[in-house]
């Protein structure tokens, strides 16, 4: 069961996961275009809303990035800076995953307030992960968290 209280078949799984990797690929072909919603078949039929294509795309990038803090952060030596290791975690994601990256940088705004407690939540992830205030406006926390 899904926290909505929403069983998600494997054939629902599929249907998510090939409209988004169709999305990232229309993304792909043309990257100023709009958020590419209405204009990639089945997406409105999997997706309800941009909101809710926008939540899937962000859930999509936090698995890449939180793999790549956890491999910094396991590899990094001991005393190491954990914002050095943090803030290149995400580069290398946002470099792996450009399109991506790419989307959400240009579209998060577009999403209400769910999107922005998601990216919210990225931002306090990250800077925990870095050991860092998660309220601290510093530029420091400004670059680990991506927040420009």
């Amino acid at each position: 069961m899904s926290v909505r209280g929403l069983a998600m078949s494997w054939a629902d799984f599929y249907r998510r996961r090939d409209a988004l990797d169709a999305v990232l690929e229309h993304a792909r072909r043309e990257p100023d275009g709009p958020l590419p919603f209405a204009e990639v078949t089945g997406v409105t039929e999997v997706f309800g809303s941009r909101t809710e294509l926008l939540l899937a795309l962000h859930y999509r990038w936090l698995l890449a990035l939180t793999g790549r803090l956890g491999v910094a952060l396991s590899d990094a030596e001991p005393g190491a800076d954990r914002v050095d290791a943090v803030a290149a975690a995400r580069r290398a994601a946002a470099t792996a995953h450009p399109v991506l990256r790419g989307l959400l940088d240009r579209h998060a705004d577009e999403g209400d307030e769910a999107m922005a407690t998601a990216l919210a939540g990225e931002r306090r992830l990250l800077a925990l992960a870095a050991g860092l205030d998660v309220l601290d406006p510093s530029p420091e926390t400004v670059e680990v968290t991506g927040v420009l």
